[in-house]
């Protein structure tokens, strides 16, 4: 199959898209911020299937429903476990002031802001963040030295160099109070991705680590809104 151009768009697109709408979203008035939640899970899964169609995300493919997809759903309830723990054992852990509102689109429509959310939070952010980070970053930076082409870099071939990139990306793309359950995470998601060798597998385990903590949030008391 011809490859289309330097093959970057498909990765920085997603990706630059859903931080430019989160930053857009912060920045507009308040009664206007709350209606860029669904615009938020829309453009970013509208540009990540319209690459899918396009076929520019060849390392998709192959990923098969099986007995293995259940380790994937299980090592992500277990990162969900290392990501809210520390905060739930040890009050003296700071968190962030910006949590989410569950009422920002008014009492009413309560249920489908959390639905909204729970589709960005476990649909778009895995797949957008994962592909980034763990298909295209982990390749790119083995080979952007040398000219040469992350396509032709196998997907999960581990080099120092990648892992550690990779590992200290994820972590500083996070806010500064969730850099502790941030850095272990993202070391732990690379590692998934070497044993399990296809992308699949850590965006899975990503969005079941995503959909983990959103069922604790969405359950429990009013103080964890800003872990989504």
């Amino acid at each position: 199959m011809q490859r289309r151009g330097h093959g970057w768009w498909a990765y920085l697109a997603p990706y630059g898209l859903f931080l430019i709408l989160v930053e857009v979203g912060r920045r507009l008035p308040e009664a206007v911020a709350p209606w860029m939640l669904p615009v938020k899970v829309a453009l970013p899964a509208a540009i990540l299937l319209y690459f899918v169609l396009r076929g520019d995300l060849p390392e998709l493919r192959g990923y098969r429903p099986g007995w293995r997809v259940s380790l994937d759903i299980a090592f992500g309830v277990f990162i969900a476990a290392l990501w809210l723990g520390p905060f739930l054992l040890f009050d003296s852990l700071p968190r962030g002031a910006e949590a989410f509102d569950p009422n920002q689109l008014g009492e009413s429509l309560r249920q489908e802001t959390l639905a909204l959310r729970l589709l960005g939070f476990v649909l778009i952010t895995p797949f957008v963040e994962e592909l980034f980070v763990r298909s295209f970053l982990i390749r790119l930076v083995d080979v952007v030295d040398k000219g040469g082409d992350f396509r032709d870099v196998p997907i999960a071939r581990f080099s120092w160099r990648s892992f550690l990139v990779t590992s200290v990306w994820f972590t500083f793309t996070h806010v500064d109070w969730e850099w502790i359950v941030a850095a272990p995470t993202g070391v732990l998601l690379n590692l998934w991705l070497y044993h399990r060798r296809h992308i699949g597998a850590p965006i899975v385990a990503h969005a079941a680590a995503n959909a983990s903590i959103w069922l604790v949030v969405a359950l429990g008391p009013g103080d964890l809104w800003v872990f989504l």
